[in-house]
């Protein structure tokens, strides 16, 4: 594969901002295989918007001919109270479910480095997150504690301020050409690519996937009275929030009943979860294709290969919400499926 298709497969949906196109470029020129990674939090079930989103964009890196990286990120889990703050039972899960979840959706060990965060941080790895703190102001990282799910009023904790440099320090210590999270951690990629240059090291290329707007629809949530966020961060799928998300080992009847009462009024794309979830899981290349079952006097059966036409024919009501939804939770009763094989043959697994 020549390095203008890798680029091409890389930033696919739902992949939604590359810094920069240019860089990405010049590490292909310079990598036979660049490094990749993205961390995650240790915390709830795992569901389409961390799950199958992330499955998707690491078998698009593995396609390009780039090692990918699950960074188990079980220091932040627990500054961040994440599971009571209880660091070991943290890591249990990490290691056990969070792990787990993420083998099943196809990306065993062979193919994908798991590391837990706390088994490789060291001395170098401390002074780094000194030094990241020292070229950057409180202000800064204030700025950045969205990416711990909360506003700047809502970090009290003086571990709000070290979370940011830990995560500038995770890159350094992994030493990455590529970093890779959803679009509400920017934030800490743009100050660690600042920190960068005061500290000499090489410049991460810091991609962003789209973050999958939650089933129940567009909502205003929690705004920060000094910063407005972005309503596509505010309204996005949430662990937290079970009738806004589909966990990966949801059951057959579980996925038709979140689909089948998610926000998808008739005739309106825009920030409609159902079609979120067809641009950017089903319909992301030349390949895939949505099959639409239905009577023949309700249109018959129809086959969509491309969002935009998709989109049109929903638009213009050609499509109903009923069959657009029955079709989308089909799709993805058959994705899930290996998962929730997985999940009831280790019980203990989903159990923890």
């Amino acid at each position: 594969m020549d390095i203008e298709s890798k680029i091409s497969v890389v930033t696919r949906k739902p992949a939604c901002e590359v810094l920069t196109e240019d860089e990405l470029r010049e590490v292909f020129q310079n990598y036979s295989q660049p490094k990749h990674y993205i961390g995650f939090e240790i915390s709830g079930l795992v569901h389409i918007g961390s799950g199958l989103v992330t499955a998707v964009k690491v078998r698009d890196f593995l396609e390009a001919g780039i090692k990918p990286t699950i960074f188990l990120a079980d220091y932040h889990a627990w500054i961040n109270g994440k599971l009571g703050g209880d660091l070991e039972k943290i890591q249990y899960v990490a290691k056990g479910y969070f792990k787990s979840a993420f083998v099943s959706l196809g990306l065993d060990e062979e193919r994908v480095n798991y590391i837990l965060a706390s088994e490789i941080y060291n001395g170098d790895y401390w002074k780094d997150v000194l030094n990241v703190c020292s070229n950057t102001t409180i202000a800064r990282m204030l700025r950045c504690t969205t990416i711990m799910g909360r506003t700047q009023k809502e970090a009290v904790s003086s571990s709000s301020i070290i979370y940011p440099a830990m995560q500038a320090a995770d890159i350094f210590l992994l030493d990455v050409q590529i970093a890779h999270a959803g679009i509400d951690q920017r934030k800490v990629h743009i100050l660690t690519r600042e920190i960068c240059e005061k500290m000499k090291r090489k410049k991460p290329v810091a991609l962003h996937h789209k973050l999958l707007s939650g089933l129940q629809g567009p909502q205003k949530m929690g705004l920060d009275e000094n910063e407005q966020l972005d309503l596509e961060i505010s309204s996005k799928m949430s662990k937290s929030k079970p009738a806004s998300c589909i966990y990966i080992h949801d059951s057959e009847e579980e996925i038709k009943k979140k689909i089948g009462g998610a926000y998808c009024p008739p005739k309106i794309a825009e920030a409609n979860p159902i079609l979120d979830i067809c641009e950017n899981l089903i319909l992301r290349t030349e390949k895939d294709k949505l099959n639409i079952l239905r009577p023949a006097k309700f249109g018959g059966d129809a086959e969509y290969a491309d969002f935009a036409s998709l989109a049109n024919d929903y638009s213009e009501g050609k499509l109903h919400p009923a069959d657009l939804k029955g079709a989308v939770a089909e799709y993805l009763i058959g994705v899930f499926a290996p998962s929730r094989e997985y999940f009831e043959k280790n019980k203990e697994m989903l159990r923890i």
